[in-house]
């Protein structure tokens, strides 16, 4: 993140159909991401999404569960790190929530470097999802009537921060497909490691 508070979101991309059903949303990612079906899991995992969602004291989006529950960590392009909690591993997944919100995202809020959104658990704050290897932060804006309305926001280490009117899954497929307008950041290549 640059030293320059950024006052204003770039602006708000909208999908042409938000899709709501998660097999759906995450299909649109294997179309986007080809190499990434043969890191599919056999059998989707059961998570203890209790540890999480008790922890964070919110559910999360149904997307972001069923992407867990079939994939393990990956990482888009040499680029974008979608950390997924494992099982057995969901504890470790909260702690790093945890010190992304009181580290990393404390730090720019103390230095209006988070284009005036607040940070979770402040009503529509910022929850971090991902990241990335040049320090861009892929969060939910805490907005709507629940986790399936929430805005995916992009904080660019370069200052642009901007909003996603779909959820975490249909992002990165359009990001990977071309769809969005990459605002800030790099564009993305499709090879995926999984992690």
């Amino acid at each position: 993140m640059n030293d320059t508070p950024t006052d204003d979101l770039i602006g708000t991309q909208t999908p042409a159909r938000r899709l709501t059903d998660p097999d759906e949303a995450i299909a649109a990612l294997e179309r986007a991401v080809p190499g990434l079906a043969v890191h599919r899991r056999p059998e989707p995992v059961a998570l203890d999404w209790a540890v999480l969602e008790d922890g964070l004291g919110t559910a999360l989006p149904a997307d972001y569960k069923r992407l867990a529950e079939w994939y393990p960590n990956f990482v888009l392009g040499d680029f974008l790190h979608v950390g997924l909690p494992g099982p057995g591993r969901e504890r470790y997944q909260l702690a790093g929530i945890r010190e992304t919100l009181t580290e990393d995202l404390q730090d720019w809020w103390e230095h209006d470097m988070t284009a005036g959104l607040r940070l979770y658990p402040a009503p529509g704050g910022l929850l971090p999802w991902a990241e990335s290897n040049q320090g861009d932060m892929f969060l939910w804006s805490t907005t709507g009537d629940g986790p399936q309305d929430w805005l995916v926001t992009v904080a660019s280490h370069n200052g642009g921060w901007w909003h996603y009117a779909g959820g975490a899954v249909q992002f990165l497929a359009e990001l990977c497909d071309g769809t969005l307008e990459p605002w800030e950041l790099p564009s993305i290549d499709r090879d995926v490691i999984a992690l």
